[in-house]
């Protein structure tokens, strides 16, 4: 018979950006940045909705998000060919990484980009590969 494998409890969420020596929250970026998928749905939040495809109870629309951000996991399903468990997933990664605020709203929950948190993890990434912050590429 097989050893019987405990699981390992979840990380807590943590902010993307690395204080001091800190390279765990590092490495949670980098590894949730390390994703096509991921980068593709970053973009697809930067950029902003494509329309949720779900209608809710009584064939109704998805309420707004207020603000008029945010990208419903219906929607990354229909953009991306992912199954709802898939998208839950990669949004999971982005959101314990920090890049990611969600909003729910009835059934349904929204994504958007944390853009500051998104730059500030790159600024910290680049300072912790000792790049200097805005420094473009020095390739010819």
């Amino acid at each position: 018979m097989g050893a019987i494998r405990k699981k390992r409890p979840a990380a807590a969420p943590a902010a993307c950006v690395p204080r001091g020596d800190d390279t765990v929250a590092a490495v949670r970026l980098a590894k949730a940045l390390a994703e096509p998928t991921r980068l593709r749905m970053l973009a697809q939040m930067a950029t902003g909705r494509s329309g949720c495809c779900t209608p809710g109870p009584a064939g109704r629309p998805p309420p707004p998000t207020g603000d008029g951000e945010g990208i419903c996991v219906c929607e990354f399903q229909a953009l991306f060919g992912l199954t709802q468990s898939h998208a839950s997933y990669h949004l999971r990664v982005l959101r314990d990484a920090g890049l990611v605020r969600e909003a729910t709203r009835g059934k349904w929950t929204f994504y958007r980009l944390d853009r500051p948190a998104l730059e500030d993890g790159l600024a910290a990434l680049a300072a912790q590969a000792g790049l200097k912050a805005g420094a473009g590429s020095t390739r010819a």
